[in-house]
C-alpha cells in the first residue's frame, strides 16, 4: 500500500512532532497524561521546562515520577478554565476520552497563551474500532483488547471513551469557534487493531474506502492538528 496509508497516527506524533513542541523554559500543560506524562524528567530537566499536570484523576496525577509535574490540577478538562499562561499545551490521545469535546476545547483555548500552540493527537470517531468501542460493553472490549494487545494494558488504554464531536471538521470547526488558529493537520489511515487476523484487516480496509468516499477527510483513523492561539494586538 502506498505509504500515505501505512503511517502510524501516534508513532508520528511521538516521532516528528512533539520533538520540536517543547522550548526551553517553555511552560507546558500536559492534559490527560496521567501517571505518563510526555517529557521526561531528564528531557524536562534539561529544556529547563515548567509542566503542568491536568488530568481528572488525582491518583493517576500522583502515580507519575517524581519530579515530571511541577504542579498538579484534578480537575475535569471539559469545565476547566485555565489562566492563559501555558507556551505549549499537550493533548495526546485524551480528547477521545472527554464527554464534551466543545467544552475541552475551550479549556484548551482558556489555558494557551497568545502565540502559544496546542497539540492534538486523537483517533476519529468515524473509524471502525471506534465505531466497535462505542457499542460494545466495557468489560467485553478490556478483555478483547488487553487479550489480542497486551502490550496496551501498560498504558493508557482501555478507559472508557465518547469519541464525542472527534472527527477532522468538527475539531477544526471548534478551534475557529474558540479563536485557534489550525496551523497544521496531519491525517492517518493505519490503526493496529485489525492487524491479527488477516480476513479482519482485509475487511476493515474495504470498508475504509467506502467510508472514504462517504466522508472524506473525516474517515480517518488518528488526526493530529497543531492549533494556535493569534498573538493579541496592542
Amino acid at each position: 500500500m502506498p505509504e500515505k496509508l501505512r503511517q502510524d497516527g501516534n508513532g508520528t506524533f511521538l516521532r516528528e512532532v512533539l520533538p520540536h513542541a517543547v522550548q526551553a523554559h517553555d511552560l507546558v500543560y500536559d492534559l490527560g497524561g496521567g501517571s505518563q506524562p510526555y517529557l521526561s524528567v531528564a528531557r524536562k530537566s534539561e529544556l529547563g521546562a515548567r509542566v503542568v499536570g491536568l488530568d481528572i484523576d488525582a491518583g493517576e496525577l500522583a502515580a507519575a515520577p517524581a519530579g515530571a509535574y511541577d504542579r498538579i490540577i484534578a480537575h475535569d478538562l471539559c469545565t476547566f478554565q485555565g489562566e492563559g499562561d501555558a507556551d505549549v499545551v499537550i493533548c495526546q490521545a485524551t480528547l477521545e476520552h472527554v464527554p464534551d469535546t466543545a467544552g475541552a476545547m475551550r479549556a484548551m483555548a482558556s489555558t494557551v497563551r497568545s502565540g502559544g500552540r496546542i497539540f492534538i493527537f486523537a483517533p476519529c470517531r468515524n473509524a471502525m474500532f471506534a465505531r466497535l468501542n462505542r457499542v460494545l460493553p466495557e468489560n467485553v472490549k478490556r478483555r478483547v483488547l488487553f487479550a489480542l494487545f497486551p502490550h496496551k494494558g501498560e498504558g493508557h488504554d482501555g478507559f472508557k471513551a465518547y469519541y464525542d464531536r472527534c472527527t477532522p471538521s468538527q475539531i477544526e470547526a471548534l478551534a475557529r469557534a474558540n479563536g485557534l488558529e489550525v496551523e497544521e493537520r496531519r491525517l492517518f489511515w493505519m490503526s493496529s487493531y485489525f492487524s491479527v487476523f488477516v480476513p479482519a484487516f482485509l475487511a476493515w480496509r474495504l470498508t475504509q474506502l467506502l467510508f472514504y468516499l462517504v466522508m472524506q477527510n473525516d474517515a480517518a483513523e488518528t488526526f493530529i492538528y497543531v492549533l494556535r492561539k493569534p498573538e493579541t494586538r496592542m
